[in-house]
């Protein structure tokens, strides 16, 4: 299927949530453009993603950090770092909701305490914590991870045809041992490898970012640029 003419918006500037003392912008797909997984995989293979119902890519003025990021499933080999955690979280079952859920809500909030209780780009409240996350278009899931049946993470997953997107993981920030948010991006690239996708989209990769460092651990890391989608060198496995 071929990428059909999209409308584009550039939105105004605003403080960028990656890099201190950046402002920032998004090219917004056109509201009025009719989404489904279909198309929305589309856009993800030329570096969108989503937040809420809306389809944006970064467009900021004299800076390009947000590299689209995304693990080619067939390829991927968990590192010892990663191996180790799979076996830490060994005790830990996974149920999968269609729908957001006000104990979900509670750890969303818990999380931001822990993780950005200075403020940030997330909204706090449960409106926002459903426009944020949820989707009318697409198919987005809500992977519950539980310890004992205490909910301890939870990460908020979009299925495509072909491939599934990481749109947001929060997690119990008291357990730092299990790396929780390592351990939802391994859930997602066996559930897709299992499903026979191709791929497991992690948003941006933002060099300088420490918050977005995590996703140099992924081998290979594809990334995208202006010659396409390519492997990001000097990785260790």
């Amino acid at each position: 299927m071929a990428m059909e003419r999209i409308r584009l918006y550039l939105s105004t500037e605003h403080p960028c949530g990656y890099l201190p003392q950046r402002t920032a912008r998004s090219l917004f797909v056109d509201p009025d453009f009719t989404l489904n997984p279909q198309r929305y995989e589309m856009l993800l293979s030329q570096g969108f993603r989503r937040g809420g119902d809306h389809v944006y890519r970064p467009r900021c003025s004299g800076c390009a950090s947000c590299i689209p990021a995304r693990i080619p499933v067939r390829d991927f080999r968990p590192n010892r770092s990663q191996r180790r955690c799979l076996r830490t979280n060994a005790d830990l079952t996974m149920e999968i909701r269609q729908e957001l859920t006000d104990e979900q809500f509670d750890l969303y909030r818990r999380y931001l305490k822990g993780r950005h209780s200075g403020g940030g780009m997330n909204p706090e409240d449960k409106p926002g914590f459903h426009n944020f996350l949820d989707c009318g278009w697409g198919t987005a899931e809500f992977w519950e991870m539980r310890l004992q049946g205490r909910m301890v993470a939870c990460a908020v997953v979009d299925r495509t045809p072909q491939s599934l997107s990481a749109v947001y993981t929060f997690f119990d920030t008291d357990m730092p041992e299990r790396s929780l948010g390592t351990f939802a991006v391994l859930q997602q690239v066996m559930v897709a490898r299992e499903a026979g996708m191709d791929h497991v989209y992690l948003g941006y990769w933002v060099p300088g970012s420490q918050k977005m460092e995590y996703k140099r651990n992924f081998h290979p890391l594809e990334i995208l640029s202006g010659r396409g989608w390519q492997v990001l060198g000097d990785q260790q496995a």
